[in-house]
Parts: C-alpha cells; sequence; structure tokens
C-alpha cells in the first residue's frame, strides 16, 4: 500500500508553484515559471522519497497556462532534458504519479467549445505524464461533470466524448464519482459503457451515496475490479469532512482514530491510498507511520523534530506529554503521540506561549545573527508584544535567518509553516 497526497507541499523551502497571470503570458514569462515549477516538483519528489510516500498528484499547472491559446511555448521540447530527468527519477524511486484536471474540464457539457477545451486540457495532462516517461500507472483523475437539467443525457454525453477521445488518453484517463451529482452507482454504468478504471472517493461517496445498499468496503472491492493490470494498482481517494455544518470540505487534517478504524476495515490493504486534506504531506507521513510495522523510536523523533515548536507555541503541558512519551524506545507508540499533535491543532495560540517559543528559537541565533539583524529581530518582537503586527512577521524573520545561517533543524520545522 503507497499513500500519497496532492500537489501542494507543506514545511520545505522551494517547494511552491508559481502561476503567470494571462497578461504576462508571453514566452519569457512562461518558460521561466516553467523551469521553476519542474524545479519545485524535483524538491517535493525528494522528499517524498525521504519520507517513503510513494503516491503523489503533481499540480495542472506545472506548466503554466498549458492548454490555454495564450501559450505556444513547445514546452515539451525545450524542457525535455528536465523532464526526463524527473521522470527518471520517480521511477528510480518507484514513485507513482498522477494528475487531476479542475472543475471547468467538462466533457459532457452541451456546448462544443467547452468539450474542445475540455479535450485540449486532458492531451496537456497526457502529454505531461507522457513527456516524464510514465508507465500508464500514472492516471489522469476526472469527474463525470455537470447534469445540465438531465442527468441521464449528461451521462451519455460523457460516453460519447470519452468514445470520441485518442487512446493516447484513454489509456490514462480514470473516473471518479463525485459529491454532489454522479455516485459510486452512476460511475459503475458509465465504467460498463466506457472501461474506464474508477477511483472511489470515500468522502464523495458519504456526502452524495448510492441507491444501492453497499457500504464504503464494498464499493471499494466493487471498484477493484475496474482496474487492469496495466492500469496498476487499485488507488482511491481518503478524506474527513471539516465538521458537521461543512460536510463536503476536507478537513484540516486525517484523524488517527477514524483512519486507522477504516485501514483496519479494509478487505484489500494492497491499494493505494490519495490523501485529499488540508495539511497534505503532513497527514500523508502521518498515516504512513499509524500503520507502519516495522515502526521505529527514530521514526518519531525525527516527526517531533519537525512539531516540537509548534506544538510548545501552543500548550508547554502537551509538550511535556509527548516528550515522556517518546522516552518508550522498544515500543515507540504512533497512535500516542499524533493523537497529542491533533490536541495542540485544535488550541488556539496563546501570545505568552509563543513568545517563549520565538525567544528559545532565537537562541540558535544569538551567536550567529549581526547587530544589524538582532536589532531587527527585537523590532519585529516588541510590534508583535504590543499587539501592533501578528507573529508572522517575526516567523518569516526567522525563516530566512535558518536559510542564511543553514539551520537546518529550524528550516524544517513546522512552527513557521502552520
Amino acid at each position: 500500500m503507497s499513500i500519497g497526497y496532492a500537489c501542494l507541499h507543506i514545511g520545505s523551502s522551494d517547494t511552491k508553484i508559481k502561476t503567470v497571470r494571462l497578461k504576462d503570458a508571453n514566452e519569457a514569462n512562461l518558460l521561466k515559471s516553467s523551469r521553476f515549477n519542474l524545479n519545485a516538483l524535483e524538491n517535493i519528489l525528494r522528499y517524498n522519497v525521504d519520507n517513503n510516500i510513494k503516491l503523489f498528484r503533481i499540480s495542472s499547472d506545472i506548466i503554466p497556462l498549458a492548454s490555454h491559446e495564450s501559450n505556444e511555448l513547445r514546452w515539451w521540447e525545450i524542457l525535455k532534458p528536465e523532464l526526463i530527468n524527473l521522470g527518471q527519477f520517480a521511477k528510480n524511486n518507484e514513485l507513482r504519479l498522477s494528475m487531476h484536471p479542475g472543475q471547468y474540464t467538462v466533457i459532457n457539457s452541451p456546448y462544443e467549445d467547452v468539450v474542445k477545451r475540455a479535450i485540449d486540457d486532458l492531451k496537456y495532462h497526457q502529454r505531461f505524464l507522457d513527456s516524464i516517461e510514465m508507465p500508464l500507472e500514472a492516471k489522469i483523475v476526472l469527474h463525470i461533470g455537470g447534469m445540465y437539467g438531465n442527468k441521464t443525457e449528461a451521462m451519455k454525453r460523457f460516453i460519447k466524448s470519452y468514445k470520441g477521445l485518442g487512446e493516447d488518453i484513454k489509456n490514462r484517463l480514470v473516473i471518479e464519482n463525485d459529491d454532489k451529482i454522479f455516485n459510486a452507482e452512476d460511475v459503475l454504468r458509465i465504467y460498463n459503457e466506457t472501461g474506464a478504471p474508477v477511483v472511489f472517493d470515500v468522502l464523495h461517496d458519504m456526502v452524495n451515496p448510492s441507491n444501492e445498499n453497499k457500504d464504503t468496503y464494498e464499493w471499494i472491492k466493487v471498484f477493484e475490479g475496474t482496474w487492469k493490470d496495466i492500469d496498476g494498482k487499485q488507488k482511491i481517494h481518503y478524506s474527513e469532512s471539516k465538521n458537521q455544518n461543512e460536510k463536503r470540505s476536507h478537513s484540516e487534517y486525517i484523524k488517527s482514530e477514524s483512519f486507522l478504524s477504516f485501514y483496519s476495515n479494509l478487505k484489500n490493504k494492497d491499494i493505494d491510498i490519495m490523501l485529499e486534506v488540508k495539511d497534505k504531506n503532513l497527514s500523508a507521513v502521518k498515516c504512513g507511520n499509524l500503520i507502519k510495522k516495522d515502526l521505529k523510536a527514530a521514526d518519531l523523533e525525527k516527526e517531533w523534530g519537525k512539531y516540537k515548536y509548534y506544538v510548545l507555541s501552543k500548550d508547554a503541558n502537551t509538550y511535556k506529554d509527548i516528550r515522556e512519551l517518546l522516552k518508550n524506545k522498544d515500543k515507540p507508540n504512533s497512535m500516542g503521540f499524533y493523537e497529542l499533535i491533533e490536541k495542540a491543532f485544535n488550541m488556539d495560540t496563546k501570545q505568552g506561549n509563543d513568545i517563549n517559543t520565538i525567544q528559545h528559537i532565537w537562541g540558535y541565533f544569538k551567536d550567529l545573527a549581526t547587530l544589524d539583524e538582532t536589532e531587527t529581530f527585537n523590532k519585529k518582537m516588541e510590534r508583535y508584544k504590543s499587539m501592533k503586527a501578528t507573529n508572522r512577521p517575526v516567523k518569516e524573520y526567522m525563516l530566512k535567518l535558518s536559510e542564511k545561517y543553514d539551520v537546518s533543524y529550524l528550516r524544517n520545522s513546522l512552527y513557521f509553516y502552520i
């Protein structure tokens, strides 16, 4: 089983993806941003390898405005060396990559121009995965689209458009049940007409269930049969609701107890799980550690190094509880560890705790920083203490110093990012 996350990354420098505004979409800007984004993607993939994350969804914005008429850049030719190197790195490390066009890529629209733009967008996604030479298990995930007043006719239009696609696109395309219109039963019918493998989305099924009396695990088993050997392992999407009032919205993080309950009830654990969650790679690492059979104390110590200052800024007692838990080197308790992290996530930041944390972190710089840097830090702190500014300027300045002085232990601290 591989557990992964989608598109964005938290907690590492040089991993952000740049976009280009339409008015600035000239060849130079598009090429510069594309190169920048490929470098960011490489940094993300290296992080994933270091943290045993084998599944990742690449942002559709990796090549800005790629399917828009304003972008005439032959990026697949100009950037071929970088693309090949990226793909080789992914293959060497057995990473499974995917992409997911946005909500406006709709091939079941009754409007021909909308369908044409959607197909152009699918061609871009297919070309990108081909350009990095990914095998066909690297998929493009697509929703069925809109209802346009008649669900049956909308499904028929999707099937017709799908059948008209080129084989190079169809070989990569998989479909997904959505949270409002097309449920698991609907996409199964479409599979029977098209043969497109189905990614089952757990949360979507919860908020938009089918009429058939099947639970989550039965549907996962049904859709297992839609995946052929050439498509790779069955893949599902797992997410949790933000709260009772916003059931369709993804949660800030995956809850340890909920995920372990879900995992323990899976009949086939040899599947790939894409997490759709706000904290991205943080939950991916967490869920990987929760199910890791040979978990070592060092695995949790590595995680603690990233979280410790964030937790300290929230609550000193929770900080102490985690340190006490980590003393047991023989039986590392991942569930207990992450539940305490989640406890801190749910707390409000108290300024007193935060100021103590900032002063603790500043201790790393007191013998490194210049007099001017120390003065700048003190001024930012005074503004924060007097409530004239938030803690964000202080955090950003300390992160900048940690990069300047190559304090890697601090650079990777989640305190600066969440």
